[in-house]
């Protein structure tokens, strides 16, 4: 299979004619707006177009709360598509879900398709399996924070070499301010990049219960010494111009790519939209150590979505969904998907593919996510989160973060407040699913 270049209705089009009455429709609700949108739409285009037994049928539904919202709302009436995208921190809520979800495992058993999990990276596969193994559902746009920089800027600036722990990073920024730039750095999806990850990059546990993954009684620990010291001291930069703010999730890309900041920590997914909107050379490369937590990173954490199959269906949609999953799994499917995103591809094959294409040689740093994620076994500390009620965990992190930012609280009463706040949600979750 090779993913072509086509004009997308035309193939659409053309996907529906001649034996359309004979085909399974099988209907993918996803939260790819824009670019990505339209190569999800390539995506079920080509699968069309390689058999005629079955049709997907993308649909988008809004970002991906909205998604996750329209998805149960719609099995509730009975109105369900087969396949809906759901970001990383609804897993928990979709376990939840009994008798709504076909877990990938069983799907692949029950419809006999050939089916291997050693094939996946194990940082990606293992957030969305059970501690049997079983995989729950099938991952897509995975991806992981990394620190972007300005390569122009850093020229201008004397810095010779990208930054590998804070300390390197706040230097780096005082030379960017010195140089003229009015802005360090700045993040998005702060409470993923700053509380989430730099735990797991430091070994440092978020929560109980190995982040939630052995019990649904767990409580959150991420109000530490580590993130406070490490929060305090990003909020006392602000003044300085080291640091700036620039919303919760990934509002602050104009500020690195306008040429305002000189670095940002955020989603390799942004590669895309950095490559067409910045007018500077960039690079990418690990997130930075701190070095008074610990003395190496462990492994990054990965954001994004997966695909969830749902009950309910015709018996006779599900042999296509199947193989609908393993010819996304595909190693050229992965690979063109990972090089034109920035998402992290989700098996070895596409990432040994990428590297024989010359991708990485041609593109210096586009594999620093694969390699963040690799970098260690994940711990019980790394692997991932499974908490519930996260959707609106993180809001309440972002609430208190935000407070934190203004001037109004100092980094421990943000924290502390934040983890209480968690807590009674976790607490309320766990009532509900006992």
């Amino acid at each position: 299979m090779r993913i072509t270049k086509y004009i997308l209705g035309a193939v659409t089009a053309a996907s529906f004619a001649g034996g359309a009455i004979a085909q399974t429709e099988i209907q993918w609700w996803h939260a790819m707006g824009g670019a990505n949108g339209e190569r999800v739409d390539r995506i079920a285009a080509d699968f069309n177009a390689s058999q005629s037994d079955y049709v997907v049928v993308p649909s988008y539904k809004g970002n991906y709360t909205e998604t996750m919202t329209a998805a149960v709302a719609a099995f509730r009436a009975g109105e369900q598509p087969d396949i809906v995208q759901v970001f990383e921190v609804g897993t928990a809520t979709m376990m939840a879900a009994e008798g709504a979800v076909y877990p990938i495992s069983d799907l692949m058993n029950d419809t006999g398709t050939a089916f291997d999990q050693s094939v996946y990276l194990p940082a990606v596969v293992s957030y969305y399996q059970t501690s049997e193994g079983e995989l729950l559902s099938m991952p897509f746009n995975s991806s992981t924070p990394v620190l972007w920089f300005n390569q122009d800027a850093f020229d201008a600036a004397g810095i010779e070499a990208a930054p590998t722990t804070w300390n390197e990073l706040n230097a780096a920024a005082q030379k960017l301010l010195d140089s003229g730039m009015s802005c360090g750095y700045s993040f998005g999806w702060q409470s993923w990049v700053m509380i989430e990850n730099y735990g797991a990059w430091h070994n440092l546990p978020m929560g109980t219960q190995e982040n939630g993954f052995a019990g649904l009684d767990t409580e959150f620990t991420f109000n530490n010494d580590a993130v406070a010291n490490r929060l305090q001291s990003i909020a006392d930069s602000q003044e300085s111009g080291i640091f700036k703010y620039g919303g919760r999730r990934g509002d602050s890309l104009s500020l690195f790519t306008s040429g305002e900041c000189g670095m940002w920590m955020n989603s390799s997914a942004y590669y895309g939209s950095i490559t067409s909107q910045a007018e500077f050379a960039f690079g990418q490369t690990m997130l930075p150590l701190d070095t008074d937590v610990a003395e190496a990173p462990q492994n990054s954490i990965i954001g994004g979505a997966t695909l969830w199959v749902l009950r309910g269906k015709p018996e006779a949609n599900y042999p296509g969904v199947a193989a609908f999953m393993n010819f996304l799994s595909g190693s050229e499917v992965q690979a063109w998907w990972h090089q034109e995103t920035g998402y992290v591809p989700i098996t070895t094959a596409a990432s040994d593919l990428s590297r024989e294409q010359g991708f990485y040689d041609e593109n210096p740093g586009t594999d620093t996510a694969i390699a963040e994620l690799s970098l260690n076994t994940p711990t019980a500390n790394s692997r991932g989160l499974r908490f519930g009620n996260f959707v609106q965990i993180r809001d309440a992190i972002n609430e208190e973060m935000e407070a934190l930012w203004a001037g109004d609280k100092t980094a421990q009463e943000a924290l502390d407040e934040a983890v209480e706040r968690g807590n009674t949600l976790l607490a309320k979750f766990a009532r509900a699913n006992n």
